[in-house]
Formats: structure tokens, sequence, C-alpha cells
């Protein structure tokens, strides 16, 4: 067996960067993505507060001094700190006290239920930032040869690329259900596309319970898991997700309890639904703004679905909704690092685009997502271009650039018209 080697992700620019402004920082998202690992690079001392060994001692530190669970040398991690909820106070306190930058790392991978919300008197305004996590993109599993940056073609609309990566098809339908879960990344195929399955189990069997104590039905959370898995992209209704979910639940449902149900999974960072964007255009078609529906990461549909590589090769119309969920995954791990954002524009008149990249200096891109294939990135690039069309560059900014960003393809590569077609296994940030 070999020494671990740990491998340097987005995030700990991130996290540097947070720590050199912010008195302490939260790092939050799904369980087995990564938190506590690369939390552990940047700490100096730490407090797993969930480890069996000690929980006893914490919950009860916690009640008779909780300032002593913050001691140690600085930056200090507290992981799963949700399980004693005082500690944000205790934290936000200490560092209104302390006066200094970077002394405290707060790990969770679920947000503290109502009855423990209760226990937090501030909201850490000023003194505790957050930092989102996810499974990793392509480019940190080292599945993206990087040889396209984000941030170049940012910095320079006018810029020319060229890659040709060597991802097939059924490489992408891998790596789709592989997912991003680093453990899942180190393992041999075959066994790498369990780590879905047993996260997906776990998530249906306790941890839609355990999150807060309320007995929730499994086969009830796996039938929504599974419909969420069938919309992945879309602006389905609550309602829409019901209907569809009643088909196969023999007890009575109604709107609430769906919508209970996917606020947990929002609680345990499995879903992650995308804003919509509201720019200022010449056309006078209402903007859509209901959320986009999306899991973290695609192999959580795949494995809410009970498909493989095989089945997406055979049904490329799912195959390409759950690589949109993949591509947008990255988009966004990328668009963090550049302090930006990602929305999805959709109107009354049709018109959509699937990514819009919005950095926090008003630059902004957009992107069309596709399998490939030459008749999907002329369709991608005449949705673009009408898009773009009706932006109002009197009253914004015009698109530092258009992207159409495809599953494959031989070469990433600027077409005549200026839009960049982009294979994902060619994109880093």
């Amino acid at each position: 067996m070999t020494d671990f080697q740990y491998k340097p992700r987005i995030a700990d620019l991130i996290l540097q960067k947070k720590l050199r402004s912010s008195g302490a920082v939260l790092v939050e998202g799904p369980k087995w993505c990564g938190k506590t690992t690369t939390s552990e690079q940047h700490a100096n001392s730490i407090n797993y507060i969930s480890d069996p060994m000690n929980l006893n001692r914490n919950l009860i530190l916690a009640e008779m001094n909780i300032n002593s669970l913050l001691e140690g040398k600085k930056p200090k991690l507290l992981d799963e700190w949700q399980i004693i909820p005082q500690l944000w106070d205790a934290v936000r306190f200490a560092v209104d006290h302390s006066k200094g930058i970077g002394q405290f790392i707060m790990t969770g991978s679920a947000v503290p239920p109502d009855d423990n919300q209760q226990k937090i008197h501030h909201t850490g305004t000023g003194r505790i930032t957050r930092l989102r996590m996810r499974p990793m993109s392509l480019w940190e599993s080292g599945d993206s040869n990087g040889e396209v940056s984000l941030q170049y073609i940012f910095d320079n609309p006018d810029g020319m690329i060229f890659s040709e990566p060597q991802k097939t098809l059924d490489d992408i339908a891998f790596l789709i259900c592989r997912g991003g879960w680093p453990i899942a990344t180190t393992l041999e195929n075959d066994y790498a596309l369990e780590t879905a399955f047993d996260y997906y189990k776990a998530v249906t069997d306790i941890d839609v319970s355990r999150v807060d104590g309320i007995k929730r039905s499994s086969t009830r959370t796996k039938r929504l898991m599974r419909s969420l898995a069938r919309h992945q992209g879309s602006q389905v209704s609550i309602a829409g997700i019901k209907a569809d979910m009643a088909a196969n639940d023999t007890e009575s449902l109604d709107v609430d309890t769906v919508s209970s149900y996917i606020e947990v999974l929002k609680k345990i960072f499995v879903i992650e639904d995308m804003e919509a964007w509201n720019p200022n255009l010449r056309s006078k078609a209402a903007i859509r703004t209901s959320d986009t529906r999306y899991f973290v990461d695609p192999s959580i549909a795949t494995a809410a679905l009970g498909v493989g590589p095989s089945d997406l090769i055979n049904d490329l119309n799912t195959m390409g909704l759950l690589f949109e969920t993949m591509a947008v995954r990255d988009l966004r791990i990328y668009a963090d690092a550049l302090d930006g954002e990602v929305f999805h524009y959709r109107d009354s008149n049709g018109l959509e685009c699937d990514a819009v990249i919005h950095l926090r200096n008003g630059k902004y891109g957009l992107v069309e997502i596709k399998l490939g294939g030459e008749t999907l990135i002329k369709e991608g690039a005449a949705t673009l271009n009408k898009f773009a069309s009706f932006i109002d560059t009197d009253k914004m900014k015009a698109p530092s650039f258009k992207m159409i960003l495809t599953a494959v393809g031989s070469l990433a590569y600027k077409r005549e018209d200026g839009i960049y077609v982009v294979p994902i296994s060619s994109l880093k940030v």
C-alpha cells in the first residue's frame, strides 16, 4: 500500500484567500467530497467533533466550557462543527475579541436542524465566511488536460485556443457515473462505480433522517431522487415532481411533503439548484425565474436511476441531461475560483442559455452544453448568437465570450463567428 499523497484542489486556493481576509471560514458541502482532507492541509490544530473517542467529552465541554474546544494553534479546524451548534457563536465571539484573521476553519456536511439553529444567536456576518466544496471537477481528478483556461478566455476575448483531447463518448459516460468523489478517482473502474451507489444508499437510508432526527421514508426518498434524476437541467415544479412520484407512491402525497424532502436534500448538499439570470434585454419577453434542478454530482442521478455507462450510451437523451449536470458541476467549481457564479436563462419566448458565468467584476460568459457533433454545435451556436443579440449593451457589458461546452470532440477551437467550442476534457479554471 502506498502512502497517501494529497493532490491540491481549487478549493485550496480559495481557502487560502479566505483565511487571509476573514477570521473564520466555514467549508460546507456534501459528505465524501473532501472537505476535511482539504481543510486539514491548512490547519495547525484539529478537533474532530464527531470522533467517537471524543464525542461525549466534546458534548460535555460544550456545556461546561465551550472555549476549551477552541484552544490550540491557529488556524484551528473544527470538523463537523454542526454537531455542537453553539460553536458558531463561540467562534464568532473569539474572532471578535482576537481581532485576528485566519483563526478557525469549520467543516460541515449538513446545515444544523431548526431546533439547533435556535442555539445560534448571531449570523457571523463579517467574521465567518463560507466556502462551498463539491466533488472534484475533471481537471482536479486528472480527467481534463487543462489546455483551455476559463480565466484566459475571460481575460482575452480575442484569444485563440487549441487542444486535442482524447476522451471518447464511452469515457465521458464512465465519468458521469463515477462522479467526482475523491475516493472513486483512486480506484479501478469497476470499483470506482460503486462509490456513487454507496453514497446514494447512505443518503436514502440514513442521512435524510439523521440530519434533524425526523424519521423519513427511505422508499419515498428514493422515488424523489429518481424523479429529480429524470428532471436534471429542467425547471420542473414541486407539483410536477409530486405527480411523477405519485405514480409509484401508494400513500397520500402532498406538495408540502415533497417540498420538505427536497429541503432536507438541500441541507445535506445533495441538491444544488441553479438560479435564473436577470440581464438587461431589448426583448420584452418575461424571464422565467424558477430554479433549474441539479444534483451536486451527476453520479447521484445515475445511482438513483440504477444505470451505468453502457445504459447511458444506449440512451443518449438521458446521457445529454446528465452530462449537463457534470458540466454545471465543473463550471461552478471553476467559477468559484474566479469570484463568479453560474446561472441559467429562460424566457417566455423559449429563448434559453444553459449556463451564464457571471463574475464579481461584471464580466460574464454564455455557455451552451452539448454532447457534441456538428449538428448540435451549429444548434448551440445559433442559440448563443440569438441570445447575445437581445442583450442591451447600452445598459450592461457585452458577453466576454460565447462557448459551446461539449462532451466529446477531437479539437478545442474558435469558430469564425468567435464562439469557442471546447470539449469538457480540455477545460480548467
